[in-house]
């Protein structure tokens, strides 16, 4: 049986795999490759087609998660990116590399569905939340399990500067920050986003969430917040998800 592609495109790596839709997870192991630099979008659709290459073939859908505002298919931000990609249309790029239909799609987003539809808010009705934490702050906004894609809830001002550079992981480390300091940052973090949209459920996610036993009880919120559960898998699993859909494979 053939499946959907999923391929995760970050800073320092590119990831990819077919994913078994049935089960919400990879068919197959993930095959990985070092992001060019500079990670233009000729440079990662090279990268693209080696990764889709050491799989058989196959015409299935092909997603992408890019780390960038994303409107049908053109990405219109760059903030931890090349700036070429922005304005470029992602999805003619890269079905062109491929010669298979690609869709794009916001990394965290992609996290968000994925977490939705097979993760730690599956099930879960009303507005959901998932917030990733790595080197800047990533949202996906969930309503009874549809997304509104392009939150951006990382750059939300505050205390007098974008939040994401003070409270990201990123931030922690490169303070050095004990994770009660943190937890106390991450705190006025979901305590605002808390007033601005009143969620029924937060999902953490980002490799952070593994440590949740460290920080997770010390964040002081009224809304219930929980980690993700699919981990590094998110974003792949939810881009073939993405890809799945809007090829009109859906059942």
């Amino acid at each position: 049986m053939d499946h959907p592609f999923g391929i995760d495109f970050g800073g320092t790596g590119i990831k990819g795999a077919p994913v078994d839709l049935e089960v919400g997870d990879f068919a197959h192991d993930r095959v990985r490759i070092d992001t060019p630099k500079p990670a233009t979008p000729a440079a990662v659709a090279q990268v693209f087609e080696q990764i889709v290459g050491s799989f058989p073939a196959s015409s299935t859908p092909v997603g992408v998660t890019v780390p960038g505002i994303v409107r049908r298919g053109v990405v219109l931000s760059a903030a931890n990116i090349d700036k070429s990609w922005i304005r470029e249309d992602a999805d003619a790029i890269f079905t062109e590399a491929l010669g298979r239909e690609v869709h794009v799609v916001n990394d965290a987003d992609a996290a968000g569905l994925a977490e939705a539809e097979f993760g730690a808010a599956k099930g879960r009705r009303g507005q959901v939340l998932v917030i990733t934490l790595g080197t800047g702050i990533g949202s996906a906004m969930i309503w009874d399990g549809e997304l509104v894609p392009n939150t951006e809830l990382g750059h939300l001002e505050l205390d007098g500067a974008v939040a994401e550079v003070t409270t990201a992981t990123s931030a922690r480390e490169r303070e050095g920050l004990s994770w009660e300091d943190w937890s106390a940052r991450l705190t006025r973090y979901f305590r605002h986003v808390e007033r601005l949209f009143t969620p029924d459920l937060f999902v953490v996610g980002g490799g952070v969430s593994k440590s949740w036993e460290k920080f997770g009880h010390l964040i002081e919120i009224d809304t219930e917040i929980i980690p993700a559960s699919l981990q590094n898998r998110a974003g792949i699993v939810g881009a073939a998800l993405v890809a799945h859909r809007k090829a009109g494979l859906a059942d």
